[in-house]
């Protein structure tokens, strides 16, 4: 049958502790010609806290990871009773797992390839008419509108008070945080 992708739904929150278990229960049993990869599909996204910009991973799919397997029922049986793990999805009761279909599976893929290529995204995107302060730059301090959004170039246009005349500029996403 040869491997294939499929996605294993585990407790959300818990992905990293549950991909280590899989990947131990692997190892113990010796299955490493059976499941080849054991995945969590993450993005980088940053933060600003307390003015200061943070870069953090976060899981672009929460809730899900993805094996490469040749699944058969010692493997799945094997899968399912890690702790953590809430059961293959797309199965049936009592059916086997589905397998992801390559435009699926390329779609996750390149969607966190993209991601990691990109870099930096906000955590939330930023909206055209939301108020942000301006946290780092000769702006520091100054509160202003969002004009427009370059997602491309990761910036903004933001219209600030200067002087009493509305002025607008161009500001990266992490020199600004949102106001609430």
């Amino acid at each position: 049958m040869g491997k294939a992708w499929y996605v294993v739904r585990a407790v959300s929150g818990q992905e990293k502790k549950v991909k280590q278990y899989i990947e131990s229960e692997i190892s113990r049993l010796d299955l490493e010609e059976n499941i080849s990869q054991v995945l969590i599909p993450t993005e980088k996204v940053f933060e600003m806290r307390n003015g200061k910009k943070r870069l953090r991973e976060r899981n672009f799919l929460p809730g899900y990871i993805l094996v490469e397997a040749e699944l058969s029922p010692e493997i799945i049986s094997s899968v399912k009773d890690v702790p953590g793990v809430i059961g293959f999805l797309g199965a049936k009761k009592g059916g086997p797992p589905i397998p992801l279909r390559p435009s699926e599976l390329n779609r996750i893929l390149g969607k966190v390839d993209e991601m990691n290529e990109k870099g930096e995204m906000p955590e939330e995107p930023f909206i055209a008419g939301e108020p942000v302060k301006v946290m780092a730059g000769p702006f520091n301090g100054f509160d202003g509108i969002i004009e427009e959004v370059y997602e491309d170039k990761k910036k903004l246009k933001v219209v600030v008070k200067i002087f009493g005349r509305n002025t607008p500029v161009e500001l990266n996403y992490f020199q600004v945080e949102k106001q609430y």
